[in-house]
């Protein structure tokens, strides 16, 4: 017969075992829930300056566009310039957009707004839903005007406007936001490092009707948290390479190696003195594959090659129907070979 004491110290046995297996299942759901939750991510230039194969893949234009496939999961960010290129392009490629819903666009830029209109139009008979939510940063809206000047500069807003005739949806962003696991949206990105200087003229409106020099205070990426680090993806980087990596670590994965980082980065008219500086950024950063096309340059794309210590076939340019895709690399298509 067990005295009370025995059965005490039994009970707290038992319950101690309990707790034990507690906590490691805790300690395994933890560990699952830190891992990157992205697997499988492909990313297609559609709209950019070079067109990749001869005959092949599209045309050219002063502009950008990619496809993002994360799994069964599709987002198109950016829309090009000229009405059509995203469209034909994609058609070209056989790459379907109809089945599409929710557009990135990384700021307010006609290059990059430009086909947003024809797209929807093409595809929403076939599907009500196709392309009809559309992601801006904060100010993506705001007043663009030329200095002593009246005259609306923000093409966007008339856009957004006829965009929200056809049934759109024009959602606003001011912070980052996660859209799938792993798949995020920076919001408009603090400038810590000056790396980017304001728009050549004119200014932006602010709320208070407070006007100052247009830095494109809009200006955000997408940002994928991958088993090999975070991916980058930016469509003009008017806030700065190294800016939109730091706040894209910190609010995503602090102290996460970059990977990966593709799309327009505003680099072409960077002095050798700067560029050495982001290269040796990039390098903190461990990067591993530059892909930059439309504004980033040819020139700074070979000289961040070498800052940074990569191989040709790791840092490329970028041209419409190239791709990355995590676990291949970067397929550059003829051009960029």
């Amino acid at each position: 017969m067990r005295t009370h004491a025995e059965s005490r110290s039994r009970r707290a046995f038992k319950l101690g075992q309990a707790l034990a297996v507690a906590v490691v299942l805790l300690g395994a759901s933890d560990v699952g829930a830190s891992e990157p939750p992205v697997r499988d991510l492909r990313i297609t230039i559609l709209s950019t300056n070079l067109a990749g194969n001869p005959g092949m893949s599209g045309m050219g234009e002063w502009g950008f566009a990619a496809l993002v496939q994360v799994g069964d999961q599709q987002w198109l960010f950016d829309t090009g310039h000229r009405a059509e290129t995203v469209l034909n392009n994609a058609a070209e490629l056989g790459l379907p957009l109809g089945k599409i819903t929710d557009v990135v666009l990384s700021h307010n830029h006609g290059d990059h707004a430009g086909g947003l209109i024809a797209l929807r139009r093409a595809w929403s008979n076939e599907n009500p839903a196709a392309l009809g939510r559309v992601h801006v940063g904060r100010g993506a809206l705001w007043s663009r005007m030329a200095d002593g000047g009246n005259e609306e500069w923000n093409d966007f807003i008339s856009i957004s406007e006829d965009y929200r005739k056809l049934g759109g949806e024009v959602i606003v962003h001011d912070a980052a936001i996660e859209l799938a696991p792993g798949v995020w949206l920076t919001g408009p990105i603090d400038r810590p490092h000056d790396e980017q200087p304001p728009m050549r003229s004119g200014y932006v409106v602010w709320p208070g009707d407070i006007r100052r020099s247009d830095d494109v205070p809009e200006d955000m990426a997408m940002v994928f948290d991958t088993t090999d680090g975070l991916v980058v993806l930016a469509g003009c980087g008017h806030a700065g390479l190294i800016n939109t990596l730091e706040q894209a670590r910190a609010a995503m994965r602090p102290g996460a190696n970059v990977h990966a980082v593709m799309g327009g980065l505003h680099l072409a008219s960077m002095p050798e003195e700067k560029l050495d500086w982001t290269g040796g950024k990039l390098k903190e950063f461990e990067l591993e594959y530059l892909h930059g096309a439309h504004c980033t340059g040819i020139a700074p794309v070979y000289h961040l090659r070498e800052a940074v210590g990569l191989p040709r076939e790791s840092a490329v340019v970028g041209a419409v129907g190239s791709t990355f895709e995590l676990g291949q690399g970067i397929t550059p298509l003829w051009i960029a070979r």
